[in-house]
């Protein structure tokens, strides 16, 4: 047989792109001597990434001066800040938005959205100079400013915003951003420059590797475990009425695990078009069907699929997001059974879709720290009917339950057996939209717009009312994907994991902590494109734009148009709410939470 040709490449390596192409070995050096570098053991690296590697191609300098705002509050990152010099204050108090160069929302009248619609201008993306740059206003004390080679957003008077909110002060040797660049989670603090520092940006694949080094893990994970550990595991209503000494061991033994790339939006791009089968292969296992259950497994971040296998390939059965289980039938049917009954294993097999982030609590210590603490109800359905003989425990759990019913706030929220359910897994009757919902990645959509084509007639009203509430340009393209009477059409779902919001470097792109929707704040959007590009969805726009009288803005050095990202807002302030939804003249169109099954399997079923 004739020998295939082959094509000669050079094969991809882990540090073609670094995060920055400047760092040199004199600065690689000069980080071998400050904390906590200069202790690490050099031998704890693996020759294909060593110590002196991470420096120089996962790590970047930068410069900070005084008053600048280095990370925000309520951002998404996805890496560390260490200081080798200065200082930089932690602001434990939220500052207010328009600190930082955002505006806060504010719902009009219908009078001044009349007003709005009748002053409109008749040319495209059109803003008054005080939009187009903060610093065009008479207002100083927040500036857009030149460091080096970026942007950075300033504040001013930061002696009394540090006299009036809470704050820590960060030296030398101290790492701040390691929690959100780790587990994808948003920003908890603020932090601003109080002096002239140097800090070195570790991007999250350096500070895996550097934990390589046992002190430096140890100390992450021990701020891990002691700060923020206890407070993710409270919040799972499950484990709410777990004594302090029984929480006590369920966090010492708890096992933090990552699965998949956290840059999942870029493999999306190449795996979307695969078959179901091809897709669900790539995806990273996490736990096998028929293992034996060694662990729950608690989604903390990310997206996971339930599948089972079927024929040569696999069937999805459901998908798990953030707060949702996996092994909780199989781990509570074993100890409650009967002993004449034999032990099940995982009846799914799990997998990451992209990025999954999870806690694993070992089954010893679920079974004999939490499981005597859960409510009956709160159980999977196959567990309940056993639960009634073992009487004992039953018996020790009511008392344990009247005793924490005794002692739970008022206001705590209750969890009913649907909730219960749901905690496993969503899913839909018609397999084929589970797998058109995953496949596509929807479930990142907590506000996606979903048009039921048997009533769209296609009068395209609602681009229309959205260009009307927009400088003339629609937010959205009435197209998408399709499935069956459904279009997910192109437009922003304000996603649970908005990779868009990773990058910016004003923070001009960000989530309402009160409405979870993400805006963009025009006034400090330096029109870069990082959104836009990180956007798997193609939703974020760049656009030129003009004043008033449709004449364009350019800028005032290189001459240049002056670009802004846009996208849905879903009209924010507006009385009526999202324009689109309010024109449809024939309900065929809504903005719904795809990250959960019920609401869009409610909606369907008030279809006719």
């Amino acid at each position: 047989m004739e020998k295939a040709q082959t094509i000669p490449v050079q094969r991809p390596s882990r540090w073609d792109k670094p995060l920055d192409a400047s760092m040199s070995d004199a600065d690689v050096a000069w980080l071998r001597t400050r904390a906590p570098f200069n202790g690490m053991d050099r031998s704890a690296f693996p020759k294909a990434t060593p110590l002196d590697g991470i420096l120089r191609y996962d790590c970047r300098l930068h410069r900070v001066e005084p008053g600048e705002v280095i990370v925000r509050e309520g951002d998404y990152g996805n890496s560390a800040f260490l200081v080798i010099t200065g200082s930089v204050r932690a602001l434990l108090d939220s500052l207010p938005e328009s600190q930082l160069g955002r505006e806060a929302t504010r719902v009009i009248d219908w009078l001044e959205a009349l007003r709005r619609y009748l002053g409109r201008s008749p040319f495209r993306e059109s803003r008054s100079s005080e939009q187009v740059s903060i610093n065009a206003t008479n207002d100083r004390s927040k500036l857009i400013r030149d460091i080096d080679d970026r942007q950075a957003v300033f504040l001013q008077d930061t002696d009394a915003i540090f006299n009036r909110y809470e704050n820590v002060s960060l030296g030398p040797g101290e790492l701040f951003g390691e929690v959100a660049a780790m587990y994808r989670s948003p920003r908890t603090a603020t932090v601003i420059a109080e002096t002239e520092a140097a800090l070195l940006e570790i991007r999250w694949q350096g500070l895996r590797v550097l934990r390589r080094d046992r002190k430096f893990a140890d100390t992450l994970e021990n701020h891990y475990r002691n700060h923020w550990l206890p407070v993710h595991l409270r919040e799972i209503p499950l484990l709410r009425f777990v004594p302090e000494e029984n929480m006590a061991r369920v966090i010492e033994s708890t096992q933090l695990r990552s699965y998949g790339r956290l840059e999942w939006n870029a493999d999306y791009k190449k795996t979307r078009k695969l078959p179901p089968n091809e897709q669900i292969a790539s995806e990273p296992l996490v736990l096998d069907q028929g293992q034996f259950p060694t662990e729950l497994i608690i989604v903390r971040s990310g997206f996971g699929r339930l599948c089972v296998r079927h024929g040569a390939g696999h069937q999805t059965t459901a998908y798990l997001g953030k707060g949702q289980f996996f092994g909780l039938e199989e781990i509570s049917y074993n100890a409650f059974r009967p002993e004449s009954m034999p032990s099940i294993p995982y009846q799914h097999s799990l997998r990451a879709v992209g990025f999954l982030d999870a806690l694993a609590i070992p089954v010893e210590v679920f079974a004999a720290d939490v499981l005597p603490h859960v409510r009956k109800n709160e159980l999977p359905e196959v567990v309940g009917h056993l639960v009634g003989t073992k009487t004992d425990a039953l018996k020790d759990r009511r008392l344990n339950r009247t005793e924490n019913r005794r002692t739970q706030p008022a206001t705590q929220k209750q969890t009913s057996p649907q909730d219960s359910q749901e905690s496993m897994g969503s899913s839909f009757e018609s397999t084929s939209l589970l797998e058109f919902v995953v496949q596509n990645r929807f479930n990142n959509g907590r506000d996606a717009m979903v048009i039921d084509l048997h009533r769209c007639t296609r009068c395209d009203d609602c681009v229309r009312a959205c260009a009307d509430v927009h400088d003339n340009n629609p937010r959205f393209v009435r197209q998408g994907a399709v499935h069956d009477r459904l279009q997910v059409v192109q437009a922003c779902m304000h996603c649970n994991d908005p990779v868009c919001m990773i990058g910016c470097p004003t923070g001009a792109i960000a989530r309402d902590m009160n409405t979870g929707v993400v805006s963009i704040h025009d006034s400090i959007c330096v029109g870069c494109g990082v959104c836009s590009a990180a956007c798997p969805y193609q939703n974020i726009a760049m656009v030129e734009i003009n004043d008033k009288k449709g004449r364009a803005y350019v800028d005032e050095q290189s001459g240049r148009p002056i670009k802004k990202a846009t996208k849905c807002d879903q009209c924010r302030g507006l009385p009526s709410g999202p324009a689109c939804v309010a024109a449809c003249p024939h309900d065929a169109l809504v903005r719904i939470d795809l990250s959960e099954s019920k609401p869009l399997t409610q909606w369907l079923e008030g279809r006719s």
